[in-house]
């Protein structure tokens, strides 16, 4: 098997299986056109253009002013509102321990690193994070990463290139599906949590001499189900391919202690690096992959996205493991979260309105196209109630929702008037209304 970087043929573009060749890696929509013409030279024109053309398809976007210290009940837009938007799922991006941890060491290591960890950027405080984060998972070894987004297109492109494999399930998230196009290696695209089709997948090429991986979501962020990991790490083992699992949202909320998906499905040990997020239950910022001792010292040395980038700054890494210390001694938080929201789903569905295949925080209510899904949206923010709709490309037409997102700290009875307001304002039509009955 040659390195990454060795020089080999081009290799074919992503294939989707059962598709055809030609679809975007992972499943994901291709990148919406510019709509200026080809000629533009003016960069202002090209820009007014093209943000006409996403005005006219519904798909323009732009960032809501959020207010107030990160936690269930904040501003939005000037308004008051409980926050269902965000991944801040236990609380801890404002807990009294872990914005003092932040403080204290930007009082005694300052505000930035600096530099890269190559460099003069590894302080004692990133090792001891990395050390803590290591004996969280039950790994030997784990890096910290700048954010999850350069965990996954520092990691893929570290373990494959020309000549090799991927294989990735059609809703990854987008950084994985980046990861796949830097990596330069062959993209077979299976769809979403269909084990056979993986079976096949790795089956066709494993007579290749190049190396094979499987990367995979623990918790598709979209639709909040989780990946049948115990089936497709054993069809992965089987036909010798590598193991990555995207666990952002799974880490910290879900499985034996937090320690997130793998230990949800009992595969712990089978996989070879978990990428985490340290923004998301932690509550702080920045990412890390965990895996073996060796794994690490590889990455240390040839992943682009982890050496030419400056370290965390202190005050997130000392943030982070004040986070972890209570994700360790507050279980009740992740208790908490999971309760509320199958709440959530069990009122919902008592008013007729599908979630699936939700079975983790994060709730979908899809509403069908764009228009009313964000209208349904504001409608929602003028009762006092914040949860965003997503729309094309970041899940497919025709598909758009509410992604709902409570928190561990949220009262059951402000999720129940959650559900009780989108009975009484989601359109009749809405795919949701006729999900929930089949």
């Amino acid at each position: 098997m040659s390195a990454p970087g060795a020089t080999r043929a081009a290799p074919p573009g992503p294939t989707r299986l059962g598709v055809g060749a030609g679809a975007s890696c992972a499943g994901e929509p291709e990148p919406e056109a510019s709509g200026a013409p080809a000629g533009s030279t003016s960069l202002d024109a090209i820009a007014a253009e093209a943000l006409e053309a996403l005005r006219a398809r519904g798909t323009h976007r732009r960032m809501r002013l959020v207010t107030g210290p990160q936690g269930p009940r904040m501003r939005v837009d000037g308004r008051e509102a409980w926050l269902f938007a965000g991944s801040n799922y236990l609380d801890l991006a404002h807990h009294p321990e872990v914005v003092e941890a932040a403080a204290e060491a930007a009082r005694s290591h300052g505000c930035a690193a600096a530099g890269s960890r190559l460099i003069n950027g590894n302080g004692e405080l990133h090792e001891a994070l990395e050390a803590e984060l290591a004996g969280f998972a039950g790994t030997a070894a784990a890096l910290v990463f700048s954010t999850g987004y350069m965990a996954n297109i520092g990691v893929v492109p570290s373990l494959v290139g020309p000549g090799d494999v991927v294989v990735s399930d059609a809703l990854n998230h987008a950084s994985i599906v980046d990861a796949c196009r830097l990596a330069r290696a062959e993209v077979r695209i299976f769809p979403h949590g269909d084990v056979q089709a993986l079976d096949e997948a790795l089956q066709t090429c494993a007579g290749g001499g190049g190396r094979r991986l499987l990367v995979a979501d623990g918790v598709y962020s979209m639709d909040g189900d989780t990946a049948p990991l115990r089936e497709m790490v054993a069809v992965a083992k089987r036909w010798g391919a590598l193991v990555v699992l995207d666990d952002a949202h799974g880490f910290g909320t879900l499985g034996p202690g937090g320690r997130g998906t793998a230990a949800l499905h009992g595969v712990e040990g089978d996989v070879d690096l978990v990428v985490g997020t340290l923004g998301k239950a932690l509550g702080s910022f920045g990412a890390f992959v965990a895996g073996s001792a060796l794994a690490r010292d590889w990455l240390v040395n040839v992943s682009r996205a982890f050496i030419f980038t400056c370290a965390l700054a202190p005050p997130q890494v000392a943030a982070a493991r004040a986070a972890l210390r209570l994700v360790r001694g507050e279980p009740e938080r992740r208790s908490r979260l999971q309760a509320l929201a199958e709440r959530l789903r069990a009122r919902l569905f008592r008013h007729g309105i599908a979630t699936a295949p939700s079975t983790t925080q994060i709730v979908p209510v899809v509403v069908g196209e764009n228009a009313p899904t964000m209208a349904l949206c504001e409608r929602l923010l003028a009762r006092g109630f914040y949860a965003q709709g997503i729309r094309h490309p970041s899940v497919p037409e025709g598909t758009a929702r509410l992604r709902i997102t409570p928190m561990s700290s949220h009262p059951p009875e402000v999720v129940d008037a959650l559900a009780d307001a989108i009975a009484e304002e989601l359109p009749r039509d809405a795919v949701a209304r006729g999900a929930a009955g089949r």
